[in-house]
């Protein structure tokens, strides 16, 4: 609904051939997702490192086919483009087969040292191995200029480890660390000649602009931020209620994507807003209550990142297109217009549905075959 608001006053003559080939991408997700239901576990860990291996390969496709368009609008090599026509984004692939393969690493490890008492010693060993299967796609996305995919990823790294033990010991540190790092950027970046030096030691333009249009929103509304600037506008101007539906009195770029939030925020006000957000929390909840209930480690791990992948996008993207957080090209789940995103996150929860599939099945086994209780015989003394 949201994305057909959307068109049918950017694209109006477009609207049926995009709302269509959105309803296709779902479409075929959603038998994906349902095949995917039907895996068993050891099928789907053997197939993992083949998955991870072909997701790489994936990635460096847009290296090489991009469109030069496209890259000087957006800034990043994210796209596969073959002649005019733009394909998919490999990355939103690569982060089902990341999580796949980090929860087989956490999984084979946790195996490995199961008789071994767990020191620090250990967790940065189990560290070192995830950041192994992490850096290539970091390396990637770093030539892709890609910062907010990577941000993905990274969240993603970070539930697994959280959910894997490691000690609090190597967690403050690290928390810490990064918020220093994290403070001392925003003190380089406020002034003009930090942001000089930053572009001259690799920064990219765009990412800057990103990051003054956060800090600065209506500063340069005109140019560099209009984005964000028409977007809380429109936000705001929704109110309680909304404006109605179809309703849309002020141009958002790329709002059928990206900036999807605002025009729900515009047309469906607060309320509908807020519903949103609650639909969302609600799958979480549901997500969490299936990973609380398997007894299947593996699987665990899996739900896990992808709960994490999830929670980063909304996160994100809400607080990107609100003005809490800088803009980073996330979509949101579900909602927003684009094949590679809506097929990735259907093929999460086919994942998680297998993982209440073989929940289900463990349960019924126990229903048919109750554990038999040994008969106890009592010999009478004499």
């Amino acid at each position: 609904m949201a994305i057909y608001i959307a068109v049918s006053h950017d694209y109006p003559k477009n609207v049926w051939p995009i709302v269509g080939q959105q309803i296709a991408w779902i479409a075929l997700g959603t038998v994906i997702s349902l095949v995917i239901m039907l895996f068993k576990t050891k099928f789907l860990w053997q197939i993992t490192p083949y998955l991870y291996v072909f997701g790489l390969a994936l990635m460096l496709l847009p290296l090489i086919f991009y469109s030069s368009e496209l890259v000087a609008s957006t800034g990043a090599k994210n796209w596969v483009t073959i002649g005019r026509v733009t394909l998919f984004q490999p990355s939103e692939f690569m982060k089902i087969s990341y999580i796949l393969m980090l929860s087989r690493v956490v999984v084979n490890f946790l195996q490995r040292y199961k008789d071994r008492e767990r020191t620090v010693q250990l967790d940065f060993l189990l560290i070192f191995e995830l950041a192994l299967y992490t850096l290539p796609v970091l390396i990637l996305l770093a030539l892709q200029s890609d910062l907010g995919t990577a941000l993905v990823f990274i969240a993603i790294f970070s539930g697994i480890v959280l959910l894997s033990g490691v000690s609090w010991k190597i967690i403050v540190p690290v928390v810490l660390t990064v918020l220093v790092v994290g403070g001392g950027f925003l003190l380089i970046f406020i002034s003009k000649d930090g942001r000089a030096f930053l572009h001259q030691i690799g920064m990219p333009t765009y990412q800057i602009n990103r990051i003054l249009a956060w800090l600065n929103p209506f500063d340069y509304a005109q140019t560099t931020t209009y984005q964000q600037a028409q977007g809380q506008i429109a936000i705001g101007s929704g109110g309680l209620w909304g404006q109605g539906f179809n309703v849309s009195n002020l141009l958002v770029p790329v709002r059928e994507s990206d900036m999807i939030f605002t025009v729900i925020a515009e047309d469906f006000g607060f309320v509908g807003a807020t519903i949103v957000i609650a639909l969302y929390l609600l799958l979480i909840y549901r997500m969490l209550k299936i990973t609380l209930k398997s007894n299947n480690q593996f699987y665990t791990y899996i739900s896990t990142g992808f709960i994490m992948m999830l929670l980063f996008h909304i996160f994100e993207n809400i607080g990107a297109v609100t003005g809490i957080l800088p803009l980073t090209g996330i979509p949101l789940p579900f909602i927003s217009q684009g094949g590679s995103s809506i097929i990735s996150n259907l093929i999460g929860v086919g994942l998680l549905l297998s993982m209440s599939y073989q929940n289900n099945l463990t349960d019924e086994k126990k229903i048919r075959y109750p554990q038999r209780r040994k008969k106890v015989v009592l010999k009478r003394l004499k």
